[in-house]
């Protein structure tokens, strides 16, 4: 009967580990509050994987520390497949923050990119300026007179604004925000008058007049941002910026989890209607070939990145 029982046991076991993957809900984190584009993006990605994953995808912000929070959570997750990060480049992280609690090389496995996108440079309506070009003119004659809206230390609106200053020759003054969503809630109340945004935290707030946008951080025009110049066009050439956002899971993840996520997600962002709704965010959807591909990128634009924080003089400790 023991002999019995124990062979039961072995058969449950391996009926259980033989469930399909997935079998229950899966988690998407994301280290920005909701409004920004990392919380739209998160959602979006969950909505569309779940349908194709045939399971529930679940959105959990937990922002604080530039991501860090939500990473490191992510990074001691159980390596199942269950539990995956939204966030970008996290070179970023590792040239800003003194000490970080994860490795950003050895604790995650890449999934894919999701979308990619300029910052849109916006300024308060009281602001006596109508272009890039008077918003030039008009820091370079104030020094430090100008509060910047900044979505936090060595996020991409703080990275665009900083790589802004190094090229026009202007300073600001940095007031950080929790996430891009505050950061523009004070653009809009006058407590600071320029901000570098993802387009989601701002485009309906600029369609209703209430914030003029003056270009897009890009060095050409995004068609997803219709009507709104490049910084060549608009003034600034040699200034030249976009971000991306992309899925992660702990590393030692199960290489068929990743490559099932990988699938789901770009059956998702091949449909037009997401496509169509990124794009109305101000973003294209930019699915990785493959999680290697991705992995690659990573890695290649690590060098670009960690030089932008050192050159923005940023330090967190």
């Amino acid at each position: 009967m023991r002999l019995l029982g124990m062979l039961a046991g072995c058969a449950l076991a391996v009926a259980a580990t033989a469930q399909p993957y997935p079998s229950k809900p899966l988690k998407i984190v994301v280290g920005y509050p909701p409004g920004g584009s990392g919380d739209f993006l998160t959602r979006l990605a969950a909505d569309e994987m779940g349908r194709d994953l045939g399971v529930a995808v679940v959105v959990e912000n937990k922002p604080g520390a530039g991501g860090n929070i939500a990473h490191e959570f992510v990074a001691r997750s159980p390596n199942d497949g269950y539990t995956i990060l939204n966030a970008t480049h996290m070179a970023v992280n590792r040239a800003l923050y003194k000490e970080l609690s994860y490795d950003p090389d050895k604790d995650f496995a890449a999934v894919s990119r999701i979308a990619t996108g300029p910052t849109l440079i916006c300024v308060n309506n009281t602001l006596p300026v109508k272009d890039l070009r008077e918003l030039i003119a008009y820091a370079r004659a104030n020094p430090g007179k100008l509060f910047h809206a900044s979505a936090g230390y060595g996020s991409s609106p703080h990275l665009a604004s900083v790589l802004f200053e190094s090229v026009a020759g202007v300073t600001f003054t940095h007031v950080q925000f929790k996430g891009g969503g505050p950061a523009t809630q004070s653009l809009l109340a006058g407590d600071t008058q320029v901000n570098f945004a993802t387009a989601p935290t701002v485009m309906g707030f600029v369609r209703a007049g209430r914030l003029r946008a003056l270009a897009v951080s890009s060095r050409e025009a995004s068609p997803a941002v219709p009507g709104i110049p490049g910084a060549e066009q608009a003034g600034l050439p040699g200034y030249d910026f976009t971000f991306w956002f992309g899925l992660f899971v702990p590393a030692g993840t199960p290489p068929a989890a990743i490559q099932r996520l990988h699938a789901a997600l770009a059956k998702g962002l091949a449909k037009p209607d997401v496509r169509d709704k990124i794009a109305l965010q101000g973003m294209d959807a930019r699915p990785s070939a493959s999680p290697a591909a991705f992995e690659a990128e990573i890695k290649a634009e690590a060098p670009y990145w960690a030089k932008l924080v050192r050159d923005s003089g940023a330090k967190v400790e």
